[in-house]
């Protein structure tokens, strides 16, 4: 945690204003390595330091309101804090202002109104900041910070010296992008008024344009406050009220203290309607949010590395211990893994990785349950170790190319054995590591150079994390590794189409966990055109993915007009926040001071424009005819880190490169490319299709006419439509029957399934109206109709286009295509259905055979006979075929390819009694009893 800290003097008196600052920290500069370092004298901060907080301090005032607002809109919050204050006692005294808020999150303004006297922030370079103070300051002290211990917290604290009846105004602002961890955004806001206030309220405002799967907020404050929230949502949109009156705020009925002193969260997901990810356009910004879900997780290959020097003796070792049995359970027999403890030796529970079996898992636990700590710290030799493991298992082919390999390191201090050189470590890991592994730190505690665990995670495709040492660390432990132990994308780009837009934050990631998400943020360029589209390219397990979405330019900016409580801003700050952080990322790791200062002046740009305090800028609140001036800036980590070029700042996690997804390691490449292509095979204009209830029309090259007839079965039946043994392939459909008929009246059915399968790979592409799915016997990876995708998967081809069609194609030589018919939700009878349409010349082996596939070897067809029908408008005539004199009637049915609302008319010759006498036997002969069974030969 730290303390954002305006700690000042002010004493009014008639027209007399005098001011003083006291200072708590110091100025970041540009010191070098060794005066950066001083590892041996940095101050150990530990949980005794922190002090009581309260967020209104005074010793006889009156709070008349304390309130908080939040209005979070596309993942991105603007939370607002204002308290009112009256000073009631008999003598001037000092009153503090005290807000804590997230690490990540960048404080925007502070305002304040003392009797009457306005004082207005405004962010600048810090440079700039000091030079304007320094021309008003009273007594020649700036403005500093203090770094404090907290988890996810950081403290804000100003305080005004003021005679007895004066009235203080606090209003702090500050936004910070909504993360998703673990399947949930979490807003958190720290609530410790220390007193009793007759208007204490919190609003929650959630806006979502892509509507709101869920809300909830979990009694964090504990059971005195149990359902005292009340939340209100519609699709769209949700409120959170918390407004305790002055009696529900006591801690007992008698009492004079707040009972109110903790978290208040709110946690919530959006709906997503594919796995192509949302587009949001407003006020020439987009904003990307890519989160798929239902994917078959990637295996891992795990190497975990725990410090067991004597410092982690005791409580740290046990609930290392304790998150390690956990997370050995997680483990499954498609991951790899191993275990390496060092302490100033090296030692590996197995010298080569293990499948995750039962059996593996059990003698790991009981390795690690007899671990007891002694010794001194080599980590270089513990991490090589690590390394060279991965490499062994690559080298053998033991580790599956889609697959995730990762070392998790945990320890608790810096190297005291072997090389301990800081910036060694990180070079000699550098060197080593692959592109393909990934480098996870845990950091136990204060007595380790956090710094350093960060810059080797960040620059080896990972992120770090520190752990606290309290009673929860074990659960620190284990949540953190449930954030990364279900790997679902690998090497995933985001791209736009050439000239639609510029300034494009990171678009490429290494990684994509179940439950967390990818955020792509830029400008709009100007363009002819009105919508935007974005092409997102992965590799899943077995599968190559290219998914596509679009986006209005001005429908969302004008859905934003009509909402009260929304933040019409977010895509022009969620563009600039995200950009800040990750500069400040790449210039944590910048090699040279030269590359540092063209950085340095990128953030101070953004970060001035965007009023930002960052820990490059500072907040200079001053009066409106800026005769007194206070100043406040972005704390400095006095624990500094290893490495050249860095600031410190990442030791503090505060700003962090804005979690593990959003940071710049040296390997992203930050261009745009030329988005992927989406062509797909073309379909012959004349082609055999199955539609309505439904509707056959075989399509007869040879003979260059069409033959149609209806098969009228029963909803639930699954039909053969291709069996071709030789091929491996089988295409089956399953009926639906409509909603609702009137008695005795026939139930029309549709195609409410199609399924392709292909046996020599294993996989089924499963078409329904709802969703389509590819399962391989191991995974099952679903899409929906939301967006337009392409997805391989070995020799199975899919292309979905969004509420459209989807094609399926099997070893370049057989095509299926599917095509999607919505009704009117509320239609009395009709429902959602599918359209068949496959091509006359796909490539069956002899083998092949089914209502559809056995036109595959053309019968011959002769018609003849040609005279008027018992309908005048339709003629009838013999046709003779398969040894079968049929009487057909010429009439016309619907292909809807190009037009899916009327369909264009296809003439053919009509079969009466289901196809029988064209079709080989009778269509009951064609039920199967799966999706993916064949037709029993012979028919």
């Amino acid at each position: 945690m730290r303390r954002l800290a305006l700690l000042l003097g002010l004493l009014v008196l008639h027209q007399t204003h005098c001011f003083e600052f006291v200072v708590e920290g110091e100025w970041e500069t540009e010191t070098s390595l060794e005066e950066q370092h001083g590892r041996f004298k940095r101050a150990i901060l530990t949980s005794e330091e922190q002090e009581d907080f309260e967020a209104i301090r005074g010793d006889d005032i009156t709070v008349k309101s304390y309130k908080v607002e939040s209005r979070i809109t596309s993942r991105f919050c603007h939370t607002t804090v204002k308290s009112s204050v009256v000073n009631s006692g008999p003598n001037a005294q000092s009153i503090g202002f005290n807000v804590q808020i997230p690490k990540r999150a960048f404080i925007t303004n502070f305002t304040m109104n003392v009797n009457g006297i306005m004082f207005v922030g405004s962010v600048k370079e810090k440079t700039v900041a000091r030079n304007l103070y320094a021309q008003a300051r009273a007594r020649g002290k700036a403005a500093g910070l203090v770094r404090a211990n907290s988890q996810d917290m950081e403290t804000f604290k100003t305080e005004v010296h003021v005679p007895p009846g004066s009235k203080i105004e606090f209003e702090l602002h500050y936004q910070e992008m909504m993360q998703r961890k673990l399947g949930f955004y979490e807003h958190s806001l720290y609530l410790q008024p220390g007193r009793l206030v007759p208007q204490f309220q919190v609003d929650v405002y959630i806006y979502e344009p892509s509507g709101i799967a869920s809300v909830e907020t979990p009694n964090t404050l504990g059971e005195h406050f149990s359902g005292m929230a009340k939340l209100t949502s519609s699709k769209d949109k949700a409120h959170v009220v918390f407004k305790p009156s002055l009696q529900q705020q006591r801690k007992c009925e008698n009492c004079t203290t707040s009972a109110i002193d903790g978290i208040f969260t709110v946690k919530y997901d959006v709906l997503r309607d594919s796995n192509a990810g949302e587009l949001h356009v407003s006020d020439g910004h987009f904003v990307h949010f890519f989160a798929p879900a239902n994917l078959s997780p990637l295996p891992k290959n795990i190497v975990f590395v725990i410090d067991v020097s004597g410092s982690m003796w005791g409580v740290k070792m046990k609930q290392t211990v304790e998150a390690m049995q956990t997370i050995l359970d997680d483990l499954t027999m498609d991951d790899y893994f191993s275990i390496v403890d060092f302490n100033h030796n090296v030692r590996c529970w197995s010298e080569e990785l293990v499948p995750g079996s039962t059996i593996q898992v059990a003698e790991a636990k009981k390795y690690i349950q007899n671990i007891k700590p002694n010794g001194g710290t080599n980590i270089n030799e513990a991490l090589m170790r690590a390394v060279q493991m991965l490499v062994k298992a690559s080298n053998q082919g033991m580790i599956d190319p889609r697959s995730v390999s990762m070392i998790m390191l945990v320890s608790d201090g810096d190297p005291t054995v072997g090389e301990i050189k800081l910036s060694a470590i990180q070079k000699n890991l550098k060197k080593v590591m692959r592109e393909e592994f990934s480098l996870f730190s845990l950091g136990i505690g204060f007595d380790v150079d956090y710094d350093f665990l960060e810059r080797i995670a960040m620059e080896n495709r990972g992120a770090a994390q520190r752990i606290y040492t309290s009673h929860d660390a074990s659960d620190q432990i284990r949540r953190f590794y449930s954030q990364v132990s279900s790997p679902l994308l690998r090497k995933i780009t985001v791209q736009f189409p050439e000239d639609s837009v510029s300034d494009v934050t990171q678009n490429h990631f290494d990684k994509y966990f179940s439950g967390s998400e990818l955020v792509v943020a830029g400008k709009v360029l100007p363009s002819e055109s009105t919508t935007l589209n974005s092409f997102t390219t992965a590799f899943a397990d077995r599968l190559d993915l290219s998914l596509q979405t679009e986006a209005d330019y001005l429908e969302l900016d004008a859905a934003l007009a009509q909402q009260q409580h929304a933040f019409t801003g977010f895509a022009r700050q969620m563009w600039a926040y995200i950009t800040v952080n990750q500069l400040l990322a790449e210039r944590s790791l910048a090699p040279t001071a030269g590359k540092k200062r063209k950085i340095t002046q990128r953030i101070l740009t953004l970060a001035v424009e965007h009023q930002f305090v960052t820990p490059l800028t500072a907040l200079l609140v001053e009066s409106e005819e800026a005769k007194e001036r206070l100043l406040a800036d972005s704390p400095k980590d006095p624990k500094q880190g290893c490495c050249a070029g860095g600031s410190g700042m990442a030791a503090l996690g505060g700003r962090t490169p804005v979690q593990m997804v959003h940071s710049i390691p040296p390997w992203v490449q930050m261009t745009t490319p030329a988005p992927p292509s989406h062509a797909e095979r073309p379909l012959p204009d004349h082609i055999t299709i199955v539609e309505n209830d439904p509707h056959f029309i075989v399509h007869l090259p040879k003979n260059n006419m069409d033959v149609c007839f209806n098969i009228d079965s029963e909803p639930g039946h699954i039909l053969n439509l291709v069996s071709d043994p030789g091929a491996g392939v089988v295409v089956n459909g399953q009926l639906v029957g409509s909603k609702r008929v009137e008695e005795k009246e026939k139930v029309n059915t549709y195609f409410g399934i199609i399924s392709v399968f292909y046996q020599p790979d294993g996989i089924r592409v499963s078409v329904s109206t709802d969703r389509i799915d590819l399962t391989d016997g191991r995974n099952n990876h679903s899409f929906t109709w939301g967006a337009t995708a392409d997805i391989t998967q070995d020799r199975v081809k899919v292309s979905i286009v969004k509420d459209s069609k989807v094609m399926v194609t099997v070893d370049d030589k057989i095509t299926v295509m599917v095509l999607l018919h919505r009704v009117w939700k509320k239609h009395p009878t009709h429902v959602d259905y599918l359209g068949l349409y496959i091509p006359s010349n796909n490539q069956y082996s002899s083998q092949a055979h089914g209502l559809i596939g056995q036109f595959g070897q053309e019968p011959e067809v002769r018609v003849f006979n040609l005279h008027q029908g018992a309908d005048p408008l339709k003629k009838e005539a013999t046709m003779e075929v398969k040894g079968n004199k049929l009487v057909v009637t010429r009439g016309w049915q619907k292909d809807y390819r190009r037009d899916n609302k009327r369909g264009s008319d296809v003439f053919c010759w009509f079969i009466h009694n289901s196809g029988k006498g064209f079709i080989d036997g009778h269509y009951t002969n064609y039920l199967v009893p799966r999706l993916d069974s064949f037709l029993p030969l012979p028919l």
